[in-house]
């Protein structure tokens, strides 16, 4: 047993120099790692910090944070044994002093509610009286009316009965409006059920993964407006020639692209086809070939000792995914799974970092339309035929790979793009907005708390899929999109939430506000208004983050 561990412990040890493996880069939730960080936590061991007079001792740091955090990221058992370790220093003292905040305000908060609620309820009961009695005076009025109209005097049931109160049986009942309302029995059950109703966990109304045409440009054909259809209209006379201006096709898609020609739109866009329209059907069948090449060679030493970590590391991620109605698919699983792998494969100075397998959707997402009219979370894409899923696997790969040819030090070791581009946009929201900046600093709330997932996943996570499309056709327009184009639109976004950053007045309630942003009702008009914004700063700030293009 002895031998088998110290043969685990040599592997896991020498595992980070096998290409394609998995690197010590912690994805969306966790910064690149530190040694010497870390290397100080082993050292301290689990002895207490020494008592400082003076300044006390920051409420936090960035591991004991992560630590108490939850985040789309959970790490496995084994995945990470200097992660671990780490986590065993974690300050007991600020665990027990958050929970007991967070308890004490969520205690605040159902009180608040229990009154607003009863407040409410003695509200609505004596509305409702006061209406009863209005309605009954009403009633005897005209009951009054009718015998001295008809000079005689009706019994009170067939006055009843002339009357629109609704009948079961040839029986007559009461309606809702004449039954007793304020009684405290029925007060207090109703009072019950709004309380339940308030302290359940809140659901919010499922969106379509992307929305009509109108407003999003992705999916369905309903009907267009007459800006649309001219839109559409040119897009297609521009792609209809033999040669198509990419520059002109760049400057039509800077405010979206209409989902009818966005997949052959982001093919040409991203350098996959050739502008030379009598080339394009040459160019495809030979990546897709190329492609399955590489299936055929490679995929089957993803169980080899060498390459078993990083298939894994995939298979975990995978289903972490949204939307989970298509990522779980078997089929969609299978796709994604030899994309991811052959990507690593074939890219060994990054190897297969979580955050990467975030960036396939919006192309599988977008390719599906070429062959589908009805919304994606609701269609079987194994209903599709096997020639246009492989097609889709080919193409969401090859342009997967182009997006990440401009970015790939993102995900190299020690993630050094990510690195430099948070400082870039700390440098550069200083000189945007410097109440945002100088609010973080005193609640001492670091960029890369939280801008990290930002560059990792390029927004992916903090927008829903149909605004991240949406971002995209203009990612793909403009110039260094993805590697350069994306800060402004980070800072844009950070200052967006400027009026909630400013109400926060706590490192925790930062934090749990910058990891869980308002966007699920995004659409259409709030990206357009994000991506003008930071067009904007892009030429009003061109100079702050001098050190982000080197």
């Amino acid at each position: 047993m002895s031998t088998d561990a110290n043969k685990k412990q040599f592997w896991k040890r020498n595992a980070a120099k096998v290409p394609g493996s998995i690197q010590h880069v912690y994805g969306a939730q966790h910064p690149p790692f530190d040694p010497l960080l870390h290397a100080n936590l082993i050292k301290a061991g689990n002895k207490p910090p020494p008592a400082t007079p003076g300044k006390p001792k920051k409420a936090t740091t960035f591991q004991e944070f992560e630590s108490i955090t939850s985040d789309a990221w959970d790490v496995g058992d084994d995945d990470d044994e200097l992660l671990a370790m780490a986590a065993q220093n974690l300050n007991i003292e600020v665990v027990m002093e958050t929970a007991n905040k967070v308890i004490e305000n969520h205690s605040k908060q159902q009180e608040r509610q229990r009154q607003d609620d009863t407040t409410e309820l003695e509200q609505r009961e004596e509305d409702t009286q006061e209406e009863g009695a209005e309605d009954e005076e009403e009633d005897e009025e005209e009951d009054e009316d009718s015998r001295v109209g008809e000079g005689d005097v009706t019994s009170p049931e067939v006055s009843f009965a002339s009357q629109s109160s609704p009948y079961t049986d040839g029986r007559l009942v009461k309606s809702q409006s004449e039954a007793p309302i304020g009684s405290p029995k029925d007060a207090a059950g109703e009072h019950a059920s709004l309380h339940r109703q308030r302290s359940l966990p809140h659901r919010p109304p499922v969106i379509p993964l992307v929305a009509r045409m109108a407003d999003q440009n992705t999916s369905g054909t309903p009907a267009m407006t007459e800006r649309e259809a001219s839109r559409l209209d040119k897009f297609k006379q521009l792609l209809a020639g033999p040669n198509t201006d990419l520059e002109e096709l760049r400057k039509l898609s800077w405010s979206g692209i209409p989902r009818q020609v966005r997949p052959i739109t982001w093919k040409l866009l991203s350098g996959y086809l050739p502008a030379n329209a009598e080339r394009r059907e040459s160019v495809l069948q030979r990546k897709r070939q190329e492609y399955f090449g590489f299936i055929q060679q490679y995929y089957d030493s993803r169980n080899d000792e060498h390459h078993q970590d990083t298939y894994r590391q995939i298979q975990i991620d995978i289903p972490r995914m949204s939307p989970e109605s298509l990522v779980l698919q078997p089929k969609v699983t299978e796709i994604f799974e030899r994309i991811l792998f052959i990507w690593a494969i074939r890219h060994p100075a990054s190897g297969y970092v979580q955050g990467i397998n975030d960036l396939v959707t919006p192309f599988f997402v977008v390719y599906v339309f070429e062959y589908i009219e009805e919304e994606v979370e609701n269609f079987d894409v194994s209903s599709l035929q096997e020639e246009a899923l492989r097609n889709i696997e080919a193409d969401s790969f090859w342009c997967m790979s182009k997006l990440l040819d401009g970015i790939q030090d993102n995900y190299t070791f020690a993630q050094p793009g990510i690195q430099r581009k948070v400082k870039a946009l700390e440098e550069l929201v200083s000189r945007i907005d410097e109440s945002v900046h100088r609010h973080m600093q005193q609640y001492e709330v670091e960029y890369l708390q939280f801008a990290f997932r930002w560059m990792n996943n390029l927004l992916m996570r903090e927008l829903p899929l149909r605004c991240t499309i949406r971002l995209w056709d203009t990612y793909q327009a403009e110039p260094e999109g993805f590697s350069h184009f994306h800060l402004y639109v980070c800072a844009a976004f950070l200052v967006r939430w400027r009026k909630e950053i400013l109400e926060e007045k706590d490192f925790q309630g930062l934090m749990i506000l910058l990891q869980n942003l308002p966007t699920m009702h995004w659409g259409n008009e709030e990206v357009s208004v994000l991506l003008a914004e930071a067009y904007r700063l892009k030429f009003a700030f061109a100079d702050a983050p001098n050190h982000y293009k080197r």
